[in-house]
């Protein structure tokens, strides 16, 4: 369309009408009901510093308070109060992230059911870590921390993975597909931690981590323990 001499054409805005919705997907319900959270952002941090630190991560780079500051614009002060400090921001940032792998390997496994699904998810979760370059780096750069924040007994990251998959062990026991001589919650506990041990090896044990050995403990302890895969 043409405009008027001398005059500018006006801005469109960014938004002009509403996003459209996303189709409902295969494991969409699941995913609902195993991540809470979804995919979503922290609500609790401002947008613009959650982004600039995500960057920062991917990127491959140390994640400073005082460079995150100067690169926002805004004073150090500021920015902890805003988000506390860097291991608290990392806890969140770490945390979305793997929220975001758990959405995608719950609903990658929809088809499956039982120690197949389980395995499956598992293994999906464990190779998308292994392959993580910005996780690498962190826990290259500051073991420490790294471990303390993956792992500790106070990190959202170990929590939430122990609640997601108590939540897709019972989801599959609801539906007849799972009969584990065990409960869930210490089921879903020594999953979490065989899978850090592998996982983290080369700097818990001085060990090369090993993906496929950890699946195939996991996949042993599963089917040993559910009354379904019994011989008759």
């Amino acid at each position: 369309m043409r405009t008027a001499p001398n005059q500018t054409a006006p801005t469109r805005p960014v938004h002009t009408r509403p996003a459209r919705t996303r189709p409902e997907r295969p494991g969409d319900d699941d995913a609902r009901a195993i991540v809470p959270g979804g995919a979503a952002a922290p609500a609790g941090i401002p947008a613009e510093i959650f982004a600039a630190a995500v960057d920062t991560f991917v990127a491959g780079q140390r994640l400073d308070m005082r460079s995150l500051a100067r690169r926002l614009g805004v004073a150090r002060a500021t920015l902890y109060r805003r988000v506390g400090n860097r291991e608290q921001l990392l806890d969140e940032m770490l945390w979305w992230r793997a929220r975001r792998l758990l959405v995608d390997q719950v609903q990658a496994t929809a088809s499956l059911a039982g120690t197949e699904r389980l395995v499956a998810m598992i293994g999906g979760v464990l190779r998308a870590i292994a392959r993580d370059r910005p996780l690498r780096a962190l826990l290259e750069s500051d073991p420490e921390a790294a471990l303390r924040l993956l792992t500790g007994t106070r990190s959202t990251v170990h929590r939430g993975m122990a609640s997601a998959l108590e939540k897709l062990i019972d989801l599959e026991r609801g539906r007849g597909c799972f009969d584990a001589r065990l409960d869930t919650p210490t089921l879903a506990y020594a999953i979490v931690r065989i899978s850090e041990g592998f996982l983290y090896a080369d700097v818990i044990a001085d060990r090369a981590p090993d993906i496929d050995r950890a699946i195939t403990v996991i996949e042993a302890l599963l089917t040993g323990l559910d009354r379904r895969s019994a011989p008759v």
